[in-house]
């Protein structure tokens, strides 16, 4: 009977330490976040609606200079690309919940970013500008002048970043392009959004003709951030460099207007 029970347990030991070297051995495979995307076959990459940068066409597929900076990279890497939209104010928890693979949507680098991510070199320059009213436009010239404006902005944001800092009052909205609905419906003062962005989407020649922008509240850059630790990252930094160099990156900017805000890669 104790020869049995010897060996019972001695079967339940070998076989609880085969199972913890396969997780370990699983874990193990799976540091490399480009082995796991190449093995899938697919690059999840979390975006919002931000012309220039990820918006729909006329047939609903997702273009932009990110969006096809993305496809480009995901012929590199021999996958499909998939977009999908996210919250952004939950960005970094769709990335850790492997709901998406990496942020590429024109995502400013703030501490926040770097610290919880595991961000690509800056390939982009960008600023947090004021949207109001083209009527009023000459009244808010200076940050003194905005402060009893209120604004709307997209929540978890550099917008809202600059605007919390300053202490003035907003509206927390899904995306930067609802913050230019509510200026224009009114409902709202002004917005804080990327000046890429508002090149454009405001002014002569857009949907928001009767919009425009003035103050510049800072001056930042553009990263894609993918999960703390990921190889990913690198490879997208070599990536970047040869498009660079290659002129792939210039040729998809000039397309969307943004050559002008582009980083050299080297």
């Amino acid at each position: 009977m104790r020869k049995r029970t010897l060996s019972a347990a001695l079967a339940a030991i070998t076989a609880l330490t085969m199972m913890t070297s396969a997780t370990v051995w699983a874990e193990d495979s799976a540091e490399s976040d480009l082995a796991y995307v190449q093995d899938k076959g697919t690059l999840v990459v979390g975006i919002t609606d931000f012309e220039p940068m990820d918006y729909k066409d006329e047939d609903g597929e997702w273009i932009g200079f990110d969006a096809d900076l993305a496809k480009a990279f995901g012929e590199k890497l021999g996958v499909e690309v998939e977009f999908i939209e996210i919250d952004w104010d939950n960005k970094i928890l769709e990335l850790d919940a492997k709901s998406i693979d990496c942020v590429w949507n024109g995502m400013t680098l703030t501490d926040e970013v770097t610290s919880s991510m595991e961000c690509s070199n800056a390939y982009c320059n960008n600023a947090q500008v004021v949207v109001v009213k083209a009527d009023a436009a000459e009244e808010y010239q200076t940050v003194e002048s905005i402060a009893d404006l209120s604004f709307a902005v997209e929540a978890g944001s550099a917008g809202e970043a600059e605007i919390e800092a300053l202490g003035y009052d907003y509206t927390p909205v899904t995306a930067q392009s609802d913050a230019l609905m509510e200026v224009a419906a009114g409902t709202s003062d002004a917005a804080v959004i990327d000046s890429l962005m508002a090149a454009a989407m405001v002014g002569e020649g857009t949907g928001y003709e009767d919009l425009t922008y003035t103050v510049s509240l800072n001056s930042e850059e553009y990263g894609v951030g993918f999960r703390k630790g990921s190889d990913l990252a690198e490879e997208l930094n070599t990536f970047f460099v040869e498009s660079y160099e290659d002129g792939t990156m210039q040729e998809i900017a000039e397309t969307y207007g943004v050559q002008a805000a582009l980083i050299e890669q080297n």
